[in-house]
């Protein structure tokens, strides 16, 4: 979630409705006011609410730095304080706008629950705020609709990790149908949802839908699906593919690393490296405990295990 920059355009959108409408020429000139200095603009609760969660998340991404230098016990105590901090702040950006759906969402993620009661939670939040239908076409186009896209991702992720494959799938795919560029990773979620539904007709069309996006999820979907069908001699080649064409995910995959929440959707990353593999790998546990030969029969691939030391060799990671 970039945080200021959908301040700036909500700000501005705002302003334009006042003393509006401007020109094409006279509308760029307030944006570039409002970038300069948000706050000065920042005039409705909501905006203001928004204002708290902008300045909060960047106090929290600013925190994630220090934690290479801690040991076990500190960087606990750490993670728990910054998460604590993020939530109660998220909570006052809610006693300026109760409305402020983004500040509900942090506070709640922030909170890691279990996904059964944080999925109950997630879906009364979007039942109390589906107020009226989206747009017609691309909704991420309304960035007063994101909020909404974004508990809906979230709700996603959460029937994923809870292991409610068929619900997953259908909370992605209504996301994709309502902003068809996917700018949340839906269709990463469904991919993995399809995977463990053994739907290769649902990943293929996935695969074709978002050809040259492919990612670590599509890679890693493609090795679950096919082990589960128990197709090896494919499943091992798309192995290799995941090995090949994601930085460190053989790594990624033997070793699990810890991923810290996301708040409230996945981070920005580079597209098939190393962050994004421990992040499908991260996402895909429910489905990998669900088949627990499968990490055996990857550990079995002798050149799976030697990428992935090599990896962790060339980047100084513990094997």
């Amino acid at each position: 979630m970039n945080a200021w920059d959908e301040l700036v355009a909500r700000c501005a959108a705002r302003r334009n409705e006042k003393i509006g409408p401007l020109s094409d020429d006279a509308y760029a000139e307030l944006v570039l006011a409002v970038r300069q200095s948000p706050a000065d603009f920042a005039d409705e609760p909501g905006e203001r609410a928004l204002l708290v969660v902008a300045r909060a998340l960047d106090g929290y991404r600013a925190s994630l730095t220090r934690d290479d230098l801690l040991d076990d016990e500190s960087f606990e105590r750490e993670r728990a304080r910054r998460l604590s901090a993020l939530a109660a702040e998220c909570e006052r950006a809610v006693s300026i706008d109760p409305d402020c759906l983004d500040a509900r969402l942090i506070a709640l993620l922030a909170s890691e629950p279990d996904p059964d009661p944080l999925l109950t939670a997630l879906l009364e939040l979007e039942r109390a705020h589906a107020k009226e239908a989206l747009p017609e076409g691309d909704a991420w186009e309304d960035v007063f609709c994101r909020p909404r896209l974004r508990l809906r991702a979230a709700v996603a992720r959460t029937c994923l990790d809870g292991a409610r494959f068929r619900m997953a799938a259908s909370a992605a795919a209504s996301l994709t149908d309502a902003t068809p560029d996917d700018p949340l990773g839906a269709r990463h979620t469904h991919m993995l949802a399809c995977a463990r539904l053994e739907d290769e007709a649902g990943l293929g069309a996935l695969d074709a839908r978002f050809s040259g996006r492919e990612s670590a999820w599509s890679h890693l979907a493609r090795v679950l699906l096919l082990y589960k069908l128990d197709r090896l001699t494919a499943a091992r080649r798309a192995l290799r593919g995941f090995d090949s064409l994601c930085a460190g995910g053989a790594y990624a995959l033997l070793r699990p690393v810890l991923t810290e929440p996301y708040l409230p959707d996945r981070p920005d990353v580079a597209p098939c490296g190393f962050e994004e593999a421990v992040m499908a790998v991260r996402e895909a546990e429910p489905i990998i405990a669900d088949v627990p030969e499968f990490i055996a029969w990857c550990q079995e691939q002798g050149w799976l295990v030697a990428s992935a030391q090599a990896f962790a060799e060339r980047n100084d990671l513990d094997w």
